[in-house]
């Protein structure tokens, strides 16, 4: 509760009265790995914060193939937020790659949290922009890089992933096959 707390209070002040507030809106769930925190087809169910383990954002391309978009690990939140906020089905699964203990807001719950602390909603808009800006970073070098240094920027940007999560997905978030990866991996050790 604390970790999350902290990564809150970041974006603005909370008193004693509304952060116990806010922690009578959170439950923890457990993911066992391959669970789904959200299935693209449904409606988000959670904003959740990564205790412990990894989650990743996928999707299947028009060819039938799984693609890893982008991955969460502890001490951030994870959430499908454009959907969960407006209500609308996903078009991307958010699947525990471990096994993960999280706090999770349900959408009645969160939205208490916006109608009841005043400035949550700007709170809220700088976790997202911060969330994203995030996100960009550790994507956009991956648009114009060859795999090898594609790999490396993940190992910089993903330090503690590398031995937790199969190389299936860190394949298919560098956009290569496993082989390649393989190969890369071999040349720079």
């Amino acid at each position: 509760m604390e970790a999350l707390i902290n990564l809150i209070l970041q974006f603005g002040n909370l008193n004693k009265q509304q952060i116990e507030f806010l922690l009578s809106k959170v439950e923890m769930l457990e993911f066992k790995k391959d669970d789904y925190l959200s299935e693209a087809g449904k409606v988000p169910r959670y904003v959740a914060f990564v205790l412990e383990g990894v989650f990743r954002f996928c999707y299947y391309n028009n060819r039938g193939q799984e693609i890893t978009n982008y991955f969460v690990d502890e001490g951030n939140f994870v959430v499908d937020n454009q959907k969960f906020e407006s209500e609308m089905v996903a078009s991307e699964y958010v699947q525990a790659v471990t096994d993960c203990k999280v706090l999770v807001f349900n959408k009645k719950n969160w939205d208490q949290l916006s109608n009841t602390i005043v400035g949550w909603e700007m709170m809220k808009a700088n976790m997202v922009k911060k969330c994203l800006t995030l996100a960009m970073e550790r994507r956009s070098p991956l648009v114009s890089e060859d795999a090898t240094t594609r790999y490396l920027s993940f190992i910089e940007a993903f330090p503690s992933l590398i031995n937790r999560i199969p190389l299936s997905y860190v394949a298919s978030y560098l956009g290569i096959t496993q082989q390649s990866l393989s190969r890369i991996r071999r040349t720079i050790r």
